[in-house]
Order: C-alpha cells, then structure tokens, then sequence
C-alpha cells in the first residue's frame, strides 16, 4: 500500500512548501498531495517537485473548468518533464455557485464536460509525444490547431497520469471509464461505503472502456486519527470532529452517511449553518460517527488497523504530519509498514 502526505493547512505560505515537500520525503511517503484553494495547484507542485527527488506530486484536486484544457496540459507536461515522471494531474469539477460566483466561469453539467476534458488532455498529450497532428473535437471543445512553434518536445517517459476527484455516482463511473486514477473525497472513504459504492461505479466506468477496476489507481483521502499516545488520538479525533462538523453541512456529502446511517446529520448541520450556528456544528458529530469514519489508534498499532480496513480496497491511502516534526520517525515507522505490506 502506498501512503501519500497531504497538504493539511490550505493556507501555508508558498514558502513553506518546499520544507513541508522535503519533510514529506525524508518521512518515506509515497508522494504529496496538493490541494487548490488559496494557491495555485500547478504553482504549488512545481516548488514540491523542484525540491525533492523522489516525492510524487498529484494535484488534489485542480479545478478544471475555469482553464481550458490546453492551459492545463502546458503545466502538466512542464511539471512532468521538469520532475522526470513524478507529477500526476488530479482534476475536479467544483459546485456551480464557485464556477459561476467565484471564477466567473459558464456552468454546463460537470460529467460530460469532464469527458470531454479528458479527451482533450490526451489528445493534446498525444499530439505532443508523437508529433501526430492535433485533431479533437467534441460538444465541449474543438482542438486542431498546433504549430510546431508552439508544440513541447517529447517526454523521455509517459505523459503524466490523468486522475479525478469526486463524490458522485456519475463522476466515479467517469473516472473507471477514463481517468488514471481516482481520489475519494474524506467523507466517502470509509470501508463500507468504498466496498458498495466506489469499486461498483469504478467497476461500471471501466467495462465502457473494456478494461478493469484494477486497471484505475485508486487513492484514499482518509480521515485517520493517530499519534504518539492516546491523548494525541483523542486530539485529532476533536479536530476531526470540528472539520466534520462543517463539511457534513454540504448535501454532496450526506451519501455516506445515509449509507452508514446517520442520514439525520446533514440536515441539522445544514439548518445550523442557515442560523450561522457555527460553534455547535461539531457537538453533532458523535463518537459513534466518527468510529465509522475514521481508524484511530497510537502510531504503535495504527498500521495493522489501516491494512484491515483499507488493505484490499485501495491502493493508498493518506496520512497527516504531525504537528511535530519530533515524531517523524514514529510517523516514517508507520508508512514503511505499510508500503511494506
């Protein structure tokens, strides 16, 4: 099992990025995953890849609709051939109020635009490595203009790996069906909901390409409550729960836990965000919530716990730094465990 870092704090300065990255790779992670929320996802990965020699960096996710397709694919082929194949493009749709509010962006509906997309990146990746004529068309978008002026040199190994993020039924068939990969959001991955609704939809994605679930990598963002003692468990476990608190508010969420059967969450959370109840919104989120959520146990026994929840479901899964660069070795002890087994 692989075990990749993520980016906990969305606004760590850009400065700090290289010593996070760095860190990350000395710990023995697999690779790091960069959110976009305050910086740019591209811009951010470049400094990860610029200071590591190891570390796989994978945008989680970058937002794909307010930048065309070509935008994107100039940064990717960038970034992979500047790191020697260690980048991976992870995309994701967004709501409509932040395509159309935030980015100013027209909203059409997210699965066959995301095909499309898809389409596109490879066929410019194609036109790229093989020299072979850009020729792409769909409802989306129109590709057939590359002068040589303006067209990359060939990568010396594969062009970078295409995954996607998502939460819905729709977009993970999307993902079995085109994408490299797919990375779970942290509200979907619990064992059960992993077991009866992602490998499912990955499964039925895939058969409309002719090829297996297998074939789709799949990474884990999971919530884990771990650290040097049980002090430290029950700590992550409160900022867990506060995080819980507000993500759960959002209806796009409430799947799993209308499948794990705390479908009376959602609502609540929703109507206290309508009555600006913020502080309260955590005292919702029960222990019995969370031990559905999340493995939590010390960094002396968490390995075992996470390969029987997640060990046949996934091909990794995600892990927090501590807070205190003093337990890494604990932490670096955990992750050879697991890339181990």
């Amino acid at each position: 099992m692989e075990v990749y870092a993520s980016v906990e704090d969305p606004r760590m300065p850009l400065g700090d990025i290289a010593a996070y990255a760095r860190r990350a790779e000395r710990c023995g992670f697999t690779g790091i995953l960069i959110p976009e929320s305050i910086h740019d996802a591209f811009m951010t990965s470049l400094l990860a890849l610029e200071h590591t020699s190891d570390l796989r960096v994978v945008t989680s996710v970058a937002l794909a609709f307010p930048r065309s397709p070509m935008v994107v694919a100039y940064a990717a082929w960038d970034l992979q051939k500047v790191s020697g194949g260690r980048f991976g493009v992870g995309l994701g749709s967004q709501v409509k109020g932040n395509i159309v509010g935030r980015f100013g962006t027209e909203w059409k509906p997210p699965v066959p635009r995301m095909r499309d997309y898809i389409g596109a990146l490879r066929a410019i990746f194609h036109c790229w490595q093989s020299g072979a004529r850009l020729s792409f068309e769909s409802a989306h978008y129109r590709l057939d203009k590359m002068q040589p002026f303006f067209a990359p040199e060939p990568l010396d190994g594969d062009p970078p790996p295409i995954l996607l993020g998502g939460v819905n039924r729709n977009m993970t068939r999307l993902a079995g069906e085109a994408a490299d990969g797919f990375m779970t959001h942290p509200t979907n991955t619990n064992p059960r909901y992993l077991r009866e609704f992602i490998h499912p939809n990955l499964a039925h994605g895939a058969r409309r390409s002719d090829r297996a679930v297998g074939d789709v990598e799949t990474i884990a963002s999971a919530f884990i409550a771990t650290g040097i003692d049980g002090a430290a468990v029950q700590s992550e476990r409160a900022n867990l729960r506060q995080y819980l608190g507000f993500v759960f508010s959002t209806p796009q969420y409430w799947p799993s836990l209308e499948l794990l059967g705390f479908a009376d969450v959602g609502p609540r959370l929703l109507e206290m965000t309508r009555e600006a109840n913020w502080d309260s919104m955590p005292d919702v989120i029960g222990d019995d919530l969370l031990d559905a959520l999340m493995p939590s146990a010390p960094y002396a026994e968490i390995a075992g716990i996470i390969r029987d929840w997640y060990g046949e479901l996934v091909d990794a899964i995600t892990l927090r730094m501590p807070a205190d660069p003093q337990q890494d070795g604990e932490l670096a002890a955990v992750i050879a465990d697991l890339r181990a087994g």
